[in-house]
C-alpha cells in the first residue's frame, strides 16, 4: 500500500514543524527518516497515522485520505511511538489480545492473530511473563507487535532502537527488515547505520523541509565532488612521486599526508579511472604501490553538511 505525502503543513504556534513537504513511498518498500531534533520527523510521522491533523496538505495511505477517512487509514496503519507505551502490568498475551480487541479483530480470528505476531516478533518464550519484567529490547518486541496485531500494510516506527544495547540493536534490525519484506514502513532513527543497513531509501529532513531523498548509493553520489583516493608509493624519491602524480590525468589535487611513510591523497574529477592510472604509472617507475584506498563519503558526513545551520 503506497503513502503519498502532497504538501504538508503543520504548525506549532509561530514555528513551521513542517514546511510543505511531499513525498511518495512505494509498497513494500523501508524508508529511512534521518533529521536532527525539532526537524519535523515525529510531527509528519503523526500526521501520517492520523494522530494529528495537519494545517494543509493531504495524506493518503493506499486510496484513503487522512482528511476524509482516517477511520479507514487507522485501520491499515501500525504504528509504534518513540516511547513505547505499554500496559506493563499486563502479561504478554493479554496485552496483546486486549490491544487486537481495540483494533477490532474477530474472537474466531484472534488467537490465530496472536499466534502470528509472537511468532514474527520472537515472543513465544515471553508470552506470558508481565511486561515489566522483560528486558528494553524485549519490550520494543511488544511495541513491534502491538502495531502488527491487526496485519497493517503500513508499519510506522518512530525511532525503534532508542535505547537498546548493540545486541538488541542487531535482532530487532533484523526483525524491521523481516517485516519490510511483506509491508510498506517508514522508519526514524538517529543511528546512521542502522538506517543504511535497514532502508532501502533515505529522506533526510531539517527546519521541516526535504533536504535529500534516495538510496545511500544516491545520496553519496549528490554530496561527493571530486572522488578521493589515498596511495601509499613506496621505493621512488618522495618529490619525484609527487611531480609524477600531478601529472595523471584527471587528478584534481595532490597532497602529501604522510612524508615518512610515502603517502599521498588524490582528489579527482569522478570517473577518471585515475587510481588504474597510478598503478600503471608504479609499473612503469618501478615504484612499490602498498596501498589504493578509495575515500567513501559516509552518510554521516552526508547528514551534517544537509542539515547543518
Amino acid at each position: 500500500m503506497d503513502i503519498i505525502v502532497e504538501k504538508l503543513v503543520k504548525s506549532y504556534g509561530i514555528q513551521k514543524a513542517v514546511d510543505n513537504i511531499s513525498f511518495k513511498v512505494k509498497t513494500g518498500e523501508v524508508l529511512g527518516f534521518l533529521g536532527p531534533n525539532g526537524a519535523g520527523k515525529t510531527t509528519t510521522m503523526k500526521a501520517i497515522s492520523t494522530f494529528l491533523i495537519p494545517d494543509s496538505g493531504n495524506i493518503f495511505v493506499g486510496n484513503y485520505s487522512v482528511n476524509k477517512d482516517a477511520e479507514y487509514v487507522k485501520q491499515n496503519i501500525g504504528y509504534l511511538p518513540e516511547n513505547n507505551p505499554l500496559y506493563e502490568d499486563m502479561p504478554v498475551i493479554d496485552y496483546l489480545k486486549f490491544v487486537g480487541e481495540l483494533q477490532g479483530i474477530s474472537k474466531e480470528k484472534i488467537y490465530d492473530s496472536l499466534l502470528s505476531v509472537i511468532d514474527t516478533c520472537g515472543l513465544e518464550a515471553e508470552k506470558h511473563k508481565k511486561i515489566n519484567e522483560l528486558s528494553k529490547g524485549y519490550k520494543q518486541r511488544v511495541g513491534l507487535a502491538q502495531a502488527l496485531i491487526h496485519n497493517p500494510e503500513v508499519l510506522i516506527l518512530d525511532e525503534p532502537t532508542t535505547g537498546l544495547d548493540p545486541n538488541q540493536i542487531v535482532e530487532i534490525r533484523d526483525l524491521i527488515r523481516k517485516i519490510g519484506q511483506e509491508k510498506t514502513v517508514i522508519l526514524s532513527s538517529h543511528i546512521l547505520a542502522e538506517v543504511e543497513a535497514t532502508c532501502d531509501r533515505i529522506l533526510i529532513i531539517n527546519n521541516g523541509k526535504i533536504v535529500a531523498d534516495g538510496t545511500t548509493v544516491d545520496l553519496r553520489k549528490q554530496a561527493q565532488g571530486d572522488d578521493i583516493i589515498k596511495v601509499r608509493i613506496e621505493k621512488g624519491d618522495i618529490n619525484e612521486i609527487y611531480n609524477e602524480l600531478q601529472k595523471i590525468k584527471g587528478a584534481v589535487i595532490v597532497d602529501i599526508i604522510d612524508s615518512n611513510n610515502s603517502r599521498f591523497q588524490i582528489d579527482s574529477k569522478p570517473s577518471s579511472e585515475v587510481a588504474t592510472s597510478v598503478f600503471n604509472l608504479c609499473v612503469k617507475k618501478s615504484w612499490t604501490l602498498t596501498e589504493l584506498i578509495p575515500v567513501e563519503t559516509k552518510l554521516e558526513d552526508i547528514f551534517k553538511e544537509l542539515t547543518s545551520e
